[in-house]
């Protein structure tokens, strides 16, 4: 099995957009089924995604930020946060997405990507992260309880029908996901 040292992270680019599609598409495909409908999981179209993260990363946002995980071939993860704003919120921060390709779990590649992304969110002046997950991915809430994150609330997913939840995970203190 690999480990994390056969992996490098950092700052992903426009340049990174196809290899980041690439993921998005086969990490959803690999982890959502039976959780999310399957015919929208067989219509992602990694060319689509590489379309929209190219021009997310060609008009980066202060705050924002988004590492990609590759091994040896190509891209096997990535991670996407940010700073958030406004009165009224749970934590300074946000991680929206955190994927590692199936083949490449296990090897503490999630954990260095989540701490990593937690590590520039600080860095941006974050003191508290959250993040969201489908309630149903027992798989990934699991592995963010045992980096300390503590369930705060279960809310209505948006656009996949009724029944469909996330649950809310947060770091009130980030230094302590950090390590």
């Amino acid at each position: 099995m690999e480990s994390v040292l056969d992996y490098v992270i950092s700052p992903a680019g426009p340049a990174d957009a196809a290899g980041l599609g690439r993921v998005h598409v086969r990490s959803w495909r690999e982890t959502y089924p039976g959780l999310l409908p399957q015919a929208y999981l067989n219509r992602m179209s990694p060319t689509i995604h590489a379309r929209r993260f190219r021009q997310q990363l060609m008009r980066a946002q202060a705050g924002a930020v988004t590492l990609i995980a590759e091994g040896a071939e190509a891209a096997v993860g990535y991670a996407q946060g940010s700073i958030l704003k406004g009165g009224d919120r749970a934590a300074d921060a946000e991680v929206f997405t955190l994927y590692v390709l199936r083949a490449a779990q296990g090897s503490g590649l999630g954990r260095a990507l989540l701490r990593a992304t937690a590590r520039v969110l600080k860095a941006e002046g974050a003191g508290s992260l959250m993040l969201f997950v489908l309630s149903g991915n027992d798989r990934a809430r699991g592995f963010y309880e045992h980096l300390g994150g503590a369930q705060f609330a279960e809310v209505a997913a948006q656009g996949w029908g009724e029944g469909v939840t996330e649950t809310a995970y947060r770091w009130t203190d980030i230094d302590r996901l950090i390590g």
